[in-house]
């Protein structure tokens, strides 16, 4: 599923099956839509609320809490949801974790902001146990929420849509063209993100990434989500 920029081989990737939901959320005074359902293994309805506009990311932890990252018109306020009239926007810091009632409890703090670089879009996430990694718009900084504690890198690989990640390996997906398709293996040392190895993200038959895959982190694991097809690909299987 990767072939290398260099001379390396490639490495294969296996499937399975994804879901996406709905980004847009218009505000009303009457009540906003309502774009968060939690649904129990019967079906039902369990839970249900308002996640807001310009939803870029959505995942869930193993204790049912749900962390949602923001493209930059849910940073800054669009269909209604305005810093200056009707209802900020909730996700204007960027990153929010809810609770498994759905409740907002813990949004990326101004004080990481101030050290990282603004957060105008969340352009990857990974949820690994309770931990989250990010990387975003506009510094491009890896960063850690462990614990509610905030501790991140900065980075010279700007672009990445996805990010995989164990222990101090990381692999950032995705670039501005031509690098849409690029995959940088690297380390976290010593302050920073130390790249050891860049490659070309392929599918098995050898054919590009379509421009409309969905690519994703979970932990050490990407996946590429396109038609009826879900690949993966973990940091293990990268070459050395």
């Amino acid at each position: 599923m990767v072939g290398p920029r260099g001379p390396a081989g490639e490495v294969s990737a296996r499937a399975g099956i994804a879901a996406d939901g709905g980004a847009w959320c218009t505000w009303r005074p009457e009540s906003p839509d309502r774009n968060a359902i939690v649904y129990g293994p019967d079906g039902e309805a369990l839970a249900e609320q308002t996640f807001r506009d310009g939803i870029d990311h959505v995942q869930t932890t193993r204790s049912g809490e749900t962390w949602v990252g923001y493209f930059d018109e849910g940073v800054l306020g669009s269909n209604g949801w305005s810093h200056g009239g009707g209802a900020p926007p909730i996700g204007r810091s960027g990153l929010v974790r809810f609770s498994a009632d759905l409740t907002g409890e813990w949004h990326y703090p101004d004080f990481a902001r101030a050290a990282r670089g603004n957060f105008l879009d969340c352009y990857a996430l990974n949820v690994d146990g309770d931990t989250a990694w990010t990387c975003y718009y506009t510094d491009w900084p890896v960063v850690r929420i462990r614990d509610d504690g905030v501790t991140g890198w900065t980075n010279g690989i700007s672009g990445a849509i996805a990010l995989a990640v164990r222990g101090s390996r990381v692999a950032l997906y995705g670039g501005y063209e031509p690098l849409r398709d690029r995959l940088v293996a690297g380390v976290l040392d010593d302050g920073r993100f130390r790249v050891t190895g860049e490659y070309r993200l392929v599918l098995p038959d050898g054919h590009e990434v379509p421009r409309q895959a969905r690519v994703f982190g979970r932990g050490a694991d990407l996946h590429l989500v396109t038609g009826d097809d879900w690949f993966r690909i973990s940091l293990d299987d990268l070459p050395a």
